[in-house]
């Protein structure tokens, strides 16, 4: 038996579930109201304490799960990790890499790109924010069997995932940042994962600081004519 007979499921149409139609113009005002919806969201460093509930982050994972992905493999796992203990762990483990990295590692032109954004060694706001969602990307996938099952166009799904998380976040009013120390391998450690999986980026998450504050640099975003080309 081939791996991708243990994998897949054979072909079977079923109608599109809830379709949706507007008119031109409520297709114009729902994208005119999601663009400015887009504009408050924000990559912030300051964040607050407070609590957020389990059941948000669990609806905004659940949304980030419906995104596309190679052959539907979903080769995506999210680590919620709300415990404080846990998340000092990975703050001291992120923050030995970043000092490596802000000592020279980087280089030059690296370092040069981020000094607008005002960023170094030291991540208070791994400890302080109420919720890390790591993400980690399926290299291959296990069938019960214990047979390897391969995945397809990982990065991109995990990509498209975690923007659709950001997403959900921000639409419930949650800031986030997305923190990528390198390597991050000791995230398999600290959250118990598999060898086939690889650790994808730190997003965190929770309500902006009263005094949070961005970069302004941060703020400049390329105009349509920059990002789009229609033909």
């Amino acid at each position: 038996m081939s791996d991708a007979s243990l994998a897949a499921p054979a072909y079977e149409a079923i109608p599109l579930p809830d379709p949706r139609s507007f008119s031109d113009a409520e297709m114009a005002e729902r994208a005119a109201e999601f663009l400015e919806e887009m504009k408050t969201r924000h990559s912030i460093r300051d964040f607050a304490p407070t609590p957020v509930p389990r059941s948000v982050i669990e609806d905004c994972i659940l949304a980030a799960g419906r995104a596309p992905s190679g052959a539907n493999r979903q080769p995506w796992h999210f680590v919620a990790v709300g415990d404080p203990a846990m998340k000092k762990q990975i703050r001291e483990a992120a923050e030995a890499e970043e000092k490596t990295f802000y000592d020279g590692k980087a280089g030059d032109d690296w370092l040069s790109a981020l000094a607008p954004l005002g960023t170094d060694d030291e991540k208070p706001f791994l400890e302080t924010a109420p919720w890390l969602i790591v993400i980690f990307a399926e290299r291959y996938g296990v069938s019960a069997e214990r047979k390897i099952v391969k995945n397809y166009y990982i990065n991109e799904s995990v990509g498209i995932a975690t923007g659709m998380l950001i997403t959900a976040l921000h639409c419930a009013g949650l800031a986030t940042l997305t923190h990528t120390p390198n390597p991050m391998r000791f995230l398999n450690d600290i959250c118990g994962r598999p060898e086939n999986e690889k650790p994808y980026m730190i997003l965190v998450t929770g309500h902006a600081a009263k005094d949070a504050t961005v970069p302004k640099h941060a703020k400049i975003k390329k105009p349509l004519e920059e990002i789009a080309t229609f033909r």
